[in-house]
């Protein structure tokens, strides 16, 4: 498949600028709010499937408090970095697409963190992941999405944003287009030039309902951010999901 047959998650993700980018993410941040949702599932054993993993951050700490736990994603070059970087004997990353089934009954819990959902181009396309997620789970398993809150989102968008990283020039458009956040990342380092963009569904409260209903999952929490706290839709920084297969 040609570049231009791709879709853009497949060739962004795969970029090392995107990691460049988003380089600073806060792992303190990550392991704070994966301990909050551990405390409040009290977990304390099981097979975790972390859902578009990416590096694998998120997965590897899951992997060192002693779960059994596979990390997928369809970024190749993330998963081979990942396989790199982290070598446990509880902890497996594959590349995979999130709307396929992955091991049928198999996991207690999946958890898809940081806004990893919602890439595609039909809004129809999220349902096979909630199907997927579904045929993964034993029966009373928990699924846990990390989502933006798109409503804030939306209300606060910074159109134009300029940043320098290890002297790479990220020039940012925004706009919301059909019900669609998305970002233009032009990118200069000296005569080079790179064109990326990411599309992310303004997903909000009733889409995530219309997929539990639609799958078979039983709606259990919502919370507003990483302390766990109630999700308002016009203050929360997150929309974060809890649910339970019937």
């Amino acid at each position: 498949m040609s570049e231009q047959q791709k879709q853009w998650f497949e060739v962004w993700f795969d970029s090392p600028l995107y990691h460049l980018l988003y380089k600073n993410r806060n792992n303190e941040e990550a392991a704070f709010f994966i301990d909050n949702v551990i405390n409040h599932l009290q977990i304390d054993y099981g097979n975790i499937l972390d859902l578009a993993c990416g590096k694998g951050r998120h997965a590897h700490y899951l992997a060192e408090k002693g779960f059994n736990v596979v990390g997928v994603d369809l970024a190749k070059e993330s998963i081979n970095y990942a396989n790199t970087l982290y070598q446990l004997p509880n902890l497996e990353f594959y590349v995979h697409d999130m709307r396929l089934p992955f091991r049928i009954n198999y996991f207690d819990y999946i958890f898809n963190f940081f806004t990893s959902i919602g890439y595609f181009s039909d809004i129809k396309e999220n349902e096979k992941v909630f199907q997927s997620m579904h045929l993964g789970l034993k029966d009373g398993g928990y699924i846990l999405i990390d989502f933006m809150n798109a409503e804030k989102v939306i209300n606060n968008l910074v159109p134009r944003e300029n940043i320098i990283i290890d002297e790479h020039h990220f020039y940012i458009r925004r706009e919301v287009v059909n019900g669609k956040i998305i970002k233009h990342i032009q990118i200069e380092k000296g005569d080079n030039m790179w064109m990326f963009k990411e599309e992310v569904q303004a997903l909000k409260q009733h889409h995530f309902h219309t997929f539990l209903n639609n799958t078979g999952f039983t709606l259990v929490k919502e919370f507003g951010d990483y302390n766990l706290q109630a999700f308002h839709p016009k203050l929360s920084n997150r929309y974060i999901l809890l649910a339970k297969k019937a």
